[in-house]
């Protein structure tokens, strides 16, 4: 579990599912996710394998729920993909609830997540993918302190089509000197 001043991230439970599936099946929501459940089923089979995930295990996906920590109240998820050790290296995404975007708890989720992989896990880089027309995940990416790497052209096939992929991260040595700021949520 991890905490901030108002967010808890914590594992997925069975209880997460209904709204998990809520806001995952959203259009809006759904338009830059490579996951879209089809169905509540959907969203308990993934909750129920992501029980049995170790984090920190290479070659893995381990999905924590976003909950606002007064009330309990689940408002989004954020995946981290180990690689494989050596590279000490995480792939983070984010999805929110479009009622609890805008209002700094993606931020402040990322951020408490950049503590816990370089402060507590010690890795050395992290970075997210996204398409460039997600213009919202972008700033948020580069309010976080992450730069921009690489723009590949046509580089998937995503939901039929082909799509750029975007790659921003940051270093561990960048999130000690302050590129994002550790102490406080943005």
């Amino acid at each position: 579990m991890i905490t901030t001043a108002r967010l808890t991230l914590r594992r997925l439970i069975p209880a997460d599912a209904p709204t998990m599936y809520a806001y995952r099946a959203m259009p809006e929501v759904a338009r830059y996710q490579g996951w879209v459940p089809a169905t509540l089923e959907a969203v308990e089979s993934f909750i129920s394998e992501q029980q049995a995930v170790v984090p920190d295990t290479p070659d893995t996906w381990c999905q924590l729920a976003i909950t606002i920590t007064a009330t309990g109240e689940m408002i989004g998820d954020l995946g981290l993909h180990f690689l494989d050790a050596e590279s000490r290296t995480v792939e983070l995404g984010i999805t929110l609830h479009p009622d609890h975007q805008g209002r700094g708890h993606a931020a402040e989720a990322m951020q408490a997540a950049f503590d816990y992989l370089f402060g507590t896990l010690g890795k050395h880089r992290i970075y997210g993918s996204t398409d460039p027309r997600n213009q919202a995940s972008l700033a948020l990416q580069r309010r976080a302190g992450m730069r921009q790497e690489a723009h590949l052209v046509e580089s998937l096939r995503f939901k039929g089509e082909w799509a750029d992929d975007v790659i921003c991260a940051i270093l561990e040595r960048e999130w000690r000197a302050g590129a994002s700021s550790p102490s406080k949520p943005l």
